[in-house]
This record gives C-alpha cells, sequence and structure tokens, in this order.
C-alpha cells in the first residue's frame, strides 16, 4: 500500500478539507459520535458494522491527529478508551449535513426515471 503525504495542496482550500475528512469511515464516524456522544471502540464497530478493527483503529488515529476527535484513556481494569468529536470536529457537522442532503438528491434523482413522452401533450395529426 502506498504511502501518501497527507499534506493538502496549500492552494486549495476544500482541498485541506477534503485531506482532512477523506477515508471512507471518517464522515460515519463523526456523525455517530455527533449524534451518539461518546462511545467505546467495540460500540464504535457495532454502530458502524462492516469496518474491520484495523482499518477503524486506523481512521481513529487520522482524526485524533487531525484534532476532529478525542481519544480519552480510563485507568481501569481492563483499560478503557472512549471516543469524542472534538469542537473541531463539530464544526465540520453542518458541512457534513449538506453534503448529505446533496447526496440524497443525487441518489434521489436517478432513481426516479421519467418517462418524459406522458409529461407532453401528444401530437394532434392534420
Amino acid at each position: 500500500m502506498e504511502n501518501r503525504p497527507r499534506a493538502p495542496r496549500i492552494n486549495c482550500a476544500l482541498d485541506a478539507t477534503m485531506t482532512v475528512i477523506e477515508g471512507k469511515w471518517k464522515a460515519a464516524i463523526l456523525c455517530k459520535l455527533h449524534v451518539k456522544g461518546v462511545l467505546r471502540f467495540n460500540q464504535l464497530m457495532k454502530e458502524l458494522e462492516i469496518v474491520s478493527p484495523r482499518i477503524l483503529t486506523k481512521q481513529l488515529r487520522d482524526m485524533e491527529a487531525d484534532g476532529l476527535i478525542l481519544r480519552t484513556v480510563k485507568a481501569e481494569v481492563p483499560v478503557c478508551v472512549e471516543y469524542s468529536i472534538s469542537s473541531k470536529g463539530e464544526t465540520l457537522i453542518p458541512a457534513l449535513k449538506l453534503l448529505a442532503e446533496w447526496g440524497t438528491d443525487y441518489v434521489m434523482q436517478r432513481m426516479i426515471v421519467f418517462d418524459d413522452s406522458i409529461l407532453l401533450p401528444e401530437k394532434t395529426i392534420n
């Protein structure tokens, strides 16, 4: 697997944003933590269902490094690790909501196929 640099192009603000949220599970993780609050690793695994532990761990580490989530280790036996959305992560929620709305519209437009001939008045033959 190729190790790409995570630094965004400095001339593109959108690229900077996408560099931080790219990844199949990052948006879902942010949304789950926003809605559900503090979750343990296994709870996140159950919420996301099909993500592998290895991929979830990598995504969580990246998000913690970018300041989007907080990782809290509780001094218990066994050790308890909890994740929550950070204030920086919360600032992405409105943008994620807009992306979700766009995605819903995009999907719905492609699911409904109209037969234009039904909408056009029939031509009269003279």
